[in-house]
């Protein structure tokens, strides 16, 4: 039951080298993360500087100038081992951004340019926790297998402590060629109690019509006693929702569904298609529910 524990580091060509603490990354499908929160529920304070300091270590010893994170296995009783260097910024940077208030895509850039970092270790004094979730189209059902296809509506959350990547809107689409991530979601608070639930509320105020999504997923992931008890590791899925099935619509997916469907014209040959059809989902035709939890 290993845990994927990433520690994220800068490195300037000053030789400036600093750590902006752990990301906990354990919840995976086919090998890809799919939750990251920080810090780690289960790192104590020395157990943290020994990681740090050996991400530090292999990071300065090869001379590394960029962003980049190096990634390890924590077992059960507190060893770790080296997995990899990734030597680019993560897709999971959000929630580092969230706890340390340190731009990281914009110290890349200033290495990149030369520049010093600005900054030194001791500048770097996280606060609170942050989580994030990736939305991907695509159905937890049937082991997680793309879902291409045209959007129909979106709405994303937001409010205090809430941030959306994303780059998908309503009227596009999900192509085949490319991974099928829409959005990453994440959220701050000043415990892990409250970013989960911070999350949880963004999520459930999240519509997306068109393709099928691990949206309801999430919400379970999330939820689930397991994860609420920060017991978390790589075969979580395997372990705790092996045999997931989603539930039905929300009202909010309904009613949203029920004004596309009555924003569309009348069918061809007279006579109004949206009034004759029994229910919303007869009308949309051939969509995919995407936002049922």
């Amino acid at each position: 039951r290993p845990r994927h524990v990433e520690v994220q580091v800068l490195g300037d060509r000053h030789g400036q080298l600093v750590h902006l603490g752990e990301r906990e990354c354990s919840i995976q499908r086919r090998h890809q993360k799919i939750v990251e929160e920080t810090p780690c529920p289960v790192l104590t304070p020395r157990l943290r500087a020994e990681m740090t300091a050996a991400a530090l270590a292999t990071a300065r010893a090869v001379g590394y100038t960029n962003a980049g994170t190096v990634e390890f296995l924590l077992d059960a009783d507190g060893r770790f081992y080296f997995l990899e260097m990734n030597t680019r910024v993560q897709v999971e940077h959000p929630i580092t951004e969230w706890v340390t208030g340190i731009d990281i895509v914009a110290a890349q850039l200033r290495i990149a340019a030369g520049q010093p970092l600005g900054f030194a270790q001791s500048d770097v004094v996280p606060r609170g926790h942050a989580i994030e979730v990736r939305l991907y189209a695509e159905d937890p059902a049937r082991s997680f297998f793309p879902s291409p296809g045209p959007i129909l509506a979106l709405s994303e959350p937001s409010g205090p402590g809430v941030r959306v990547d994303s780059g998908v809107v309503a009227g596009g689409g999900v192509p085949v060629e490319y991974d099928p991530l829409l959005a990453k979601i994440s959220a701050w608070a000043p415990d892990r109690t409250a970013a989960v639930r911070r999350l949880r509320a963004a999520l459930e105020e999240t519509v997306v019509l068109g393709p099928t999504t691990n949206l309801p997923f999430l919400l379970d992931v999330l939820g689930h006693p397991a994860f609420l008890a920060g017991d978390t590791h790589t075969g979580f899925l395997a372990e705790h929702l092996p045999e997931w099935r989603p539930g039905g619509p929300d009202e909010t997916t309904a009613a949203v569904a029920a004004a596309i469907a009555l924003s569309r014209p009348a069918a061809p040959g007279g006579g109004d298609r949206a009034a004759a059809a029994p229910t919303p989902w007869e009308t949309l035709g051939p969509w995919r529910l995407g936002a049922q939890r």
